[in-house]
């Protein structure tokens, strides 16, 4: 069975220094808050997962028309967040992630996840597919990682088999239908709430549609490689730029760098181009595999880890830290993760070590610093900020 197991509600906290001042409930998993309309039905949450502290509210509609419609069975939720799909009566979960948040709820909730991203194969995993195949459009992703998600959702559909896909009205979802139905061969929309909308597509004998290939740029001295939905995919954005411009003269030969959060690997890759022995951390596993290619692309050496901000770091620390901090998790701003990159920082840096960090110029990121230490404004230009704050 991959369905449920008996619930656990918390997961391991990565180690903190006791003079470090962080704690916090960043890591803690608790149930997610939903509407009197999933009345009977659960799912587990923490910063960093979709919807938090709900669920998102195309997934929030897609487990209704699954209870609706009685669909039972295993499955395949090729973006199972906190694992509402799992508490619909009759439905065992098979649950797929990319998100290390995610992944980390799932497991907590006591369910067996499998860490994947469009493209993967499924089969060592499933080797029977399921009949029932379930997708949550991320289309603040852009388009050409919606296209990899239902390449991906067809590749796993047998002849036959149906997807139930969901998503939002004004982020494509009705373009996104079309698509899928040229590859699927039928399919309508069966759901309507506000914005939010589900369809249900019958697979047809056919070929799957090829996922775009990754872009690639250079900038500042290295070589990107970026896949569809990775942060600065196609291009450096203008806040990195101006981060690693505002750094361009730092002496970094020798010093243990964690580039967190890093997207395309761009940070890390100009850090190890710089002489550093860099570690590459993302909670996004299409991401991870975009730093490795990076790196790869740029002949540099380093480590990349997927992991929930610094769970997975072990007992690793640094002289530098650079970051873009995210301040999205789906379609809102949340800042809890970002305030976790820098209690991060105040667990990992050591003793004299230096964070900088670029944000957009409204975000109150000075006071949260000073876990860190007093905060230091380095440039201001175009709407964003490079801060820095050193470690006593």
């Amino acid at each position: 069975m991959t369905g449920r197991k008996k619930q656990k509600i918390r997961i391991a906290r990565p180690p903190v220094r006791e003079d470090s001042g962080a704690g916090g409930d960043y890591f803690e998993v608790r149930p997610a808050r939903l509407g009197q309309r999933l009345e009977g039905l659960s799912a587990h949450t923490k910063p960093g997962v979709r919807g938090f502290p709900g669920v998102d509210a195309a997934q929030e509609l897609l487990a209704q028309t699954l209870r609706k419609r009685r669909v039972c069975g295993e499955v395949l939720d090729l973006s199972a967040a906190g694992g509402l799909l799992g508490s619909v009566p009759g439905v065992e979960l098979w649950a797929v992630e990319g998100s290390a948040a995610a992944l980390a709820v799932l497991q907590s909730a006591g369910f067996d996840p499998l860490a994947a991203a469009p493209g993967d194969a499924l089969a060592e995993r499933w080797p029977e597919r399921a009949r029932t195949v379930a997708l949550t459009l991320a289309g603040d992703q852009g388009s050409a990682y919606v296209l990899a998600q239902l390449a991906w959702a067809h590749a796993q559909t047998p002849p036959g088999g149906t997807l139930y896909l969901a998503g939002d009205r004004d982020k494509g979802f009705d373009r996104y239908v079309r698509a899928a139905g040229a590859a699927y061969g039928t399919g309508e929309t069966i759901a309507r709430d506000g914005g939010m909308r589900v369809a249900r597509l019958v697979r047809r004998p056919g070929p799957t549609p090829a996922i775009a290939e990754a872009d690639k740029y250079g900038a500042f001295g290295v070589q990107i490689v970026g896949l569809p939905g990775v942060f600065s995919a196609g291009k450096a954005d203008k806040a990195t730029s101006l981060l690693l411009e505002t750094l361009g003269d730092l002496d970094l030969s020798g010093q243990r760098v964690l580039d967190l959060g890093c997207g395309a690997g761009l940070i890390g890759a100009w850090a190890a181009r710089r002489g550093a022995q860099v570690t590459l951390v993302d909670g996004d596993l299409q991401s991870v595999r975009s730093a490795r290619m990076t790196l790869e692309a740029s002949g540099l050496p380093g480590e990349v880890i997927h992991s929930d901000v610094d769970a997975s770091l072990g007992e690793r620390t640094f002289d530098t830290i650079v970051t873009n901090p995210p301040f999205h998790v789906g379609r809102g701003v949340v800042l809890d993760v970002a305030r976790e990159f820098l209690a991060a920082a105040s667990r990992r840096l050591r003793p004299g070590g230096t964070l900088y960090l670029v944000a957009n110029e409204p975000l109150p990121y000075e006071t949260p610093l000073r876990e860190v230490g007093p905060a230091r404004e380095l440039a201001r230009a175009g709407g964003f900020k490079v801060l820095a704050a050193t470690r006593g």
